[in-house]
């Protein structure tokens, strides 16, 4: 079944703020929450849904990424995108501790962890997963690189797993205890009472912070943290189409985890260099091409630069100052595959700065002839109605 756009799963219009995206939010939390329906399978799947939904919607940065793309948009390795959650958010495969965990900021803190009612215990015996930061990057391109797609090798000053202690930052694997406030588990657990009635919840442990043990001897090298400075060449693969202000995620290439985990993501922000010769228009390109009078008068055979060679066009005899002309498919590939742009070439009069005097006379003698005096304006349009008039 194709996934409900996240407007609709909330019921807001696409330019809600973010006050109204999270009352929605909260309405269908409530509705379909486990403990009010137990059992009811079609309830789950459609607070799960809005969960999804509000975990995009809530981020300025996933969303402006869902509004132009999609759900195509919110892929993981390789996808475009927005900074802010990376990999963290939830993208589809996502867990009820997922959502439980995510509860505090919709509902001031009382939903923190397991549901006794639906059956949900997300606390009980789960060591929480260390994940490391995202680390975000600039990348220009050239316009060739663009239209083409391209691979660039970075080297990338980051946090590093420590080669000494494999990450854990411990001395060696003698040098853990169990953690006493939490007896392993890496969960306290307490009991509230809410409009639910009386709910459980389980939070991190605040002494080892979710873990379930503490270490006693630190690894001398990174001080029990796990993680160094240190330096990470990798090979980035940058699709064709990709524009200004695009992000790429590279999954698992950020910075890595204190005491071992996940590693975080590489968010690549795409910036473009400027063409000397042509300007990007979305997917079309457009050229000024610059010819002589008597080549627009009697006709010409010219070229024109495109991304990776010279293309010739013809240039029909009459050819007025403004007119546009369109080399289909010579532009920039969607990034989404939905074809290709136009290479569009703007035909612009060159007139001499100055003249000589035999120059001068043959240019007098022409204008005295009357199919060369000024065409009234209403029947010869400028070029501003000339480039309307293409685009119509």
């Amino acid at each position: 079944m194709a996934k409900r756009d996240y407007y609709e799963v909330l019921e807001v219009q696409r330019g809600a703020s973010a006050d109204e995206i999270k009352k929605a939010y909260r309405k269908a939390a409530l509705k379909y929450h486990p403990d009010k329906n137990p059992g009811d399978k079609s309830a789950e799947e459609k607070f799960k849904e809005a969960a999804e939904a509000y975990d995009v919607l809530s981020n300025p940065d996933k969303r402006a990424r869902y509004d132009q793309f999609g759900h195509e948009g919110m892929s993981g390795a390789g996808g475009f995108g927005g900074s802010g959650g990376g990999a963290g958010g939830f993208g589809g495969g996502f867990t009820m501790e997922d959502i439980f965990s995510n509860f505090g900021d919709i509902f001031g803190g009382h939903f923190g962890g397991g549901f006794s009612g639906g059956g949900f215990n997300s606390g009980g015996g789960h060591n929480r997963v260390n994940r490391g930061s995202d680390l975000r990057i600039k990348v220009k391109l050239t316009l060739k690189e663009i239209v083409n797609g391209t691979t660039k090798k970075l080297k990338i000053n980051k946090q590093i797993a420590c080669d000494q202690c494999g990450g854990t930052g411990a001395k060696d694997k003698d040098s853990y205890a169990t953690c006493t406030t939490c007896n392993g588990s890496g969960y306290v657990t307490q009991v509230v009472n809410t409009f639910f009635g009386r709910t459980q919840t389980s939070q991190p442990c605040p002494t080892c912070h979710g873990e379930g043990k503490i270490i006693t001897t630190p690894c001398s090298k990174c001080h029990g943290e796990g993680v160094v400075r240190g330096e990470e060449v990798i090979e980035i693969k940058i699709p064709a189409g990709v524009g200004e202000g695009m992000q790429l995620s590279v999954s698992g290439k950020g910075n890595a985890a204190r005491h071992g985990g996940v590693n975080g993501d590489l968010l690549v922000l795409i910036e473009e260099e400027p063409d000397k010769d042509l300007v990007r228009d979305g997917n079309d390109l457009i050229y000024n091409l610059n010819i002589t009078f008597p080549q627009a008068a009697l006709g010409a055979s010219v070229e024109v630069p495109t991304v990776d060679a010279k293309a010739k066009i013809k240039i029909e005899p009459g050819t007025q100052a403004g007119k546009v002309l369109r080399l289909r498919g010579k532009g920039v590939p969607d990034v989404n595959g939905y074809g290709r742009g136009d290479l569009l070439v703007v035909v612009n009069i060159h007139v001499p700065a100055s003249v000589n005097a035999s120059e001068k006379q043959l240019l007098e003698k022409l204008a005295e002839n009357d199919h060369f005096k000024k065409a009234e304006q209403s029947r010869d349009m400028n070029i501003f109605d000339r480039m309307r008039s293409f685009f119509r």
